[in-house]
């Protein structure tokens, strides 16, 4: 019996040495870079910085606690005046897409549906930092911010391994201090509270340039030093991907900058400056060629994130073009409108469309067709669902799978993302598989998964 119970306690003891291994190897900490939208003043076009901790979820937006098994984490940022708080935490599905589950993600937006599927997941999940007015109507100010992010524009990720135990530690600390706005451009900003959570794990990891940001902290800064950190500490599982901006009607995001080059960049500034004081523009040109502002690039070597699936390489140029060719020959009298022109026809049909939820909490559009309205689902999962003519359904994915095929930075789509979207497409034009060429199949060239994808928590 002695010997017995050596033997279970030594494989208790390996148990628990199996189970805490396997706990340190699927904690990151990922730097998400956020390129810019809208043109509001060259501050704007250093984008947005945050955090997706794959291990730290949200009791609720300001409590935190360990992720339970088959949870993903949480994205965890600072924002301007949105309840009076210093951070809000968001899991990292509704942070990006405003909805719950991946399978629930829209194929196709316009902005009607994106302020709709924001306030939907606001009244659920975040009445207490961002409550109705008197009138039960939805407040104004940038909550918004909190949820949908993948809406309005594209991100950029880098993820570095962690452990439990710094998460751990991470929980403690930052449920326990003040969490209080104090919110300023220029030394409290988004990105400063990036570079404090990834310097919590790693300190002194992240630091702000003096010369190329004036000594603002900028999220291209914080991701330019945390690749350098981790090409330091090759030790540590470093990998970089993107995630697209959703497919839609919306203008898309612009590159991201730092503050020297966003200055440069911007003609209503450097002109005047170059009249009134060349001097002082000389500087800037300097600043910028002798830092080398302009040349990071964040989504080099990027792979292209999915909700349901692996990071993946993205699509490459000759595929692209591959892809686009079939399209214009699958589609019905392609040289009669280009296909920009198209998309933008399509834009226009959802002008009075009336976004809704159907019963299974899914995205769904209610689209006047002839003297009625039809619903049409907006989702890989109900898209086939309801009563609406093949025609608008074939536009839908027509115009999805154009803006996931435009030419330019940053990679918008992966090869098995288009040819999941073309399956669709093919199917709603009642076209088996194997009468439309499109491309050889080959094996997907898949990279590194993130690390709360090895766990096996799929989001």
């Amino acid at each position: 019996m002695p010997r017995l119970g050596r033997i279970r306690r030594a494989v208790c003891t390996l148990l628990v040495l199996v189970v805490g291994c396997a706990c340190l190897a699927s904690a990151s900490a990922t730097l998400l870079l956020e390129e810019p939208y809208g043109k509001m003043g060259f501050f704007t076009a250093t984008g947005h910085a945050a955090v997706y901790l794959s291990g730290v979820c949200a009791e609720t937006p300001v409590v935190l606690r360990p992720c339970a098994p088959g949870e993903v984490g949480s994205v965890i940022s600072r924002y301007d005046g949105v309840g009076g708080y210093d951070w809000i935490a968001i899991p990292l599905i509704p942070y990006l897409y405003a909805v719950e589950r991946p399978e629930d993600i829209p194929l196709f937006v316009d902005p009607k549906m994106v302020l709709f599927l924001r306030d939907q997941y606001r009244r659920k999940h975040l009445e207490a930092v961002a409550p109705d007015l008197a009138d039960s109507e939805t407040p104004g100010g940038n909550w918004y911010e909190l949820v949908g992010s993948a809406y309005d524009r594209a991100a950029y990720g880098f993820e570095i391994e962690t452990t439990a135990a710094q998460d751990e530690a991470f929980i403690r600390d930052y449920n326990s201090a003040p969490n209080r706005s104090h919110f300023h451009l220029s030394y409290r900003n988004c990105a400063d509270f990036a570079k404090d959570v990834i310097n919590f794990y790693y300190p002194k990891a992240l630091h702000r340039s003096i010369v190329a940001d004036v000594g603002i902290t900028t999220p291209k800064q914080m991701a330019k030093t945390l690749i350098k950190f981790s090409g330091r500490h090759s030790d540590l599982q470093f990998s970089r991907f993107v995630i697209p901006q959703i497919p839609g009607s919306a203008a898309r995001s612009t590159p991201v900058h730092g503050v020297v080059e966003s200055f440069l960049k911007s003609k209503k500034y450097i002109v005047p400056t170059a009249v009134v004081n060349p001097i002082l523009a000389g500087c800037v040109v300097g600043v910028y060629l002798g830092t080398g502002a302009g040349r990071f690039d964040p989504a080099r070597q990027a792979l292209v994130f999915n909700a349901q699936r692996d990071l993946e390489t993205p699509l490459g140029a000759e595929d692209r073009r591959a892809f686009l060719s079939a399209l214009n020959h699958l589609v019905t009298d392609p040289a009669t409108e280009s296909g920009r022109g198209r998309v933008e026809k399509f834009g226009r049909l959802l002008h009075n469309a009336a976004p809704e939820l159907d019963a299974e909490g899914r995205p769904m559009l209610r689209i006047r067709s002839g003297e009625g309205m039809v619903s049409v689902g907006v989702t890989g999962s109900n898209i086939f669902a309801y009563d609406a003519p093949e025609t608008i359904v074939q536009q839908l994915l027509e115009a999805r799978l154009r803006e996931e095929l435009r030419r330019g930075n940053p990679p918008k789509v992966s090869e098995s993302d288009v040819d999941h979207d073309w399956k669709l497409l093919q199917k709603a034009l009642n076209i088996p598989d194997d009468q439309v060429a499109t491309q050889s199949a080959r094996p997907l060239q898949t990279g590194s998964q993130p690390r709360w994808e090895r766990a096996g928590n799929r989001p």
